[in-house]
């Protein structure tokens, strides 16, 4: 049995095989960490994971889509420092997601008109998106290696690149937001230009004290994306790039959202804490359409992601629908992968990993109505089950979506 013994990402052990997956938590303020973002990680690390990530951390103010986001520079250092050594003196690792969110943002919060891989318009946030200039892109690169060596500053054990999800390094690789005419465009191999400035910068940083997972699409998830093929050829040439680990997830925000974690919207729940009138009427009358539901299975990414351990040699990390210790060993022992990264079940229970250790038949309470996710577009990210006198219409929101996954199964 695999799941509590030790194994490296690059330079870095882990104590056991379990990450906590850079799943948004909504707790950043004004871009800065927070007491809470804090207390959370402190309590996954103590409930015994051998790793916990920080969900999305902006490499620059335009890389920004929230304002509970992190925006990772010198001057929020010794913040971090005090999450990573809380981390550490539980005995787990530290790692940060960096990325770039692209289009997926706004003037506001971005300081400048959205930039993405071509100029449009996206009707997820909605706004006007510009295409980025060549010169920026180098630009972005070098931001990226800067990036880790902040991290590195703050403590951190390890980085995840975020190259999936149609953010900006994804909206370079699909060719549903890739229309660039230029040496960045046409061709995959073109596409993949950007992604390769961005991991040479990072490799350069990280050196040989901290290791580099990527997290990467498996498919879009929507016809006009990239589909398994082409994406086993990015994840190829991540391994040839020196990425450590490979994250193996897929979906786009900005067209199949619930792709990446599956199950239904609560859209009632989603927009009752928007503050925007506009929005929240707008989502109340289109949500439905515009956030389809995909149906939640345990391990839903398995078939997808048993490919590419096929064809891979690097350690690669399963993410997706890891609900129990039956499904933990499955993925580790059954079908040969490295690490296994949960989101929902350590919002759920935090001693998660803990619990597994000591009963061989736990199965976490998570329901998977996704409260959670709808919560954290407004708030900070929190299972239903945490919280008391939710209003009375989130929680038929909630009843309704679990009879109908009951009777769906």
């Amino acid at each position: 049995m695999k799941l509590f013994t030790p194994s490296s990402i690059g330079p870095v052990e882990l104590r056991n095989r379990t990450i906590r997956s850079a799943a948004f938590e909504g707790m950043g303020n004004d871009n800065d960490p927070s007491p809470m973002l804090r207390d959370y990680h402190w309590s996954v690390a103590k409930g015994g994971v051998g790793m916990t990530t920080l969900a999305y951390a902006g490499i620059c103010r335009s890389a920004l889509s929230f304002k509970t986001q992190l925006w990772l520079r010198p001057a929020i250092v010794p913040a971090l420092k005090e999450i990573t050594d809380g981390i550490h003196s539980f005995g787990a690792k530290a790692s940060i997601q960096i990325g770039h969110c692209g289009n997926m943002t706004h003037r506001s919060t971005a300081g400048g008109t959205p930039v993405g891989a071509s100029t449009g318009f996206n009707l997820y946030s909605p706004t006007f998106v510009r295409g980025l200039r060549k010169d920026e892109l180098k630009e972005l690169a070098v931001l990226f290696g800067d990036a880790v060596r902040t991290a590195r500053d703050a403590g951190f054990d390890c980085v995840e690149v975020h190259a999936g999800h149609g953010y900006l390094i994804s909206q370079f690789l699909s060719p549903f937001t890739n229309r660039r005419r230029d040496e960045y465009g046409g061709s995959l191999d073109n596409r993949m230009r950007f992604m390769r400035e961005c991991m040479e910068e990072v490799m350069k940083a990280a050196g040989n004290d901290m290791g580099v997972l990527v997290k990467t699409n498996m498919r879009d998830g929507f016809k006009g994306g990239l589909e398994i093929d082409d994406c086993l050829t990015v994840a190829k040439e991540l391994q040839n790039l020196g990425a450590h680990a490979l994250v193996l997830s897929g979906g786009f925000v900005s067209k199949a959202p619930m792709y990446v974690m599956r199950g239904e919207m609560p859209i009632y729940s989603m927009t009752y804490y928007m503050p925007q009138l506009w929005l929240k009427y707008g989502v109340r009358w289109f949500g439905r359409f515009m956030i389809p539901k995909s149906p939640f299975k345990e391990l839903y990414f398995l078939d997808d992601a048993k490919v590419f351990r096929r064809e891979l040699d690097l350690p690669l990390v399963y993410v997706g629908g890891v609900v129990s210790r039956e499904n933990a060993d499955k993925v580790l022992d059954g079908e040969g992968f490295d690490f296994i990264q949960m989101g929902r079940a350590l919002l759920n229970e935090p001693d998660f990993v803990n619990r597994m250790r000591d009963d061989e038949c736990h199965r976490c309470g998570c329901d998977h109505v996704n409260y959670c996710i709808a919560r954290m577009y407004s708030r900070e990210m929190a299972c239903h089950k945490h919280l008391r006198d939710l209003p009375p219409a989130i929680l038929k929101e909630i009843e309704k979506i679990k009879q109908r996954d009951e009777n769906a199964r």
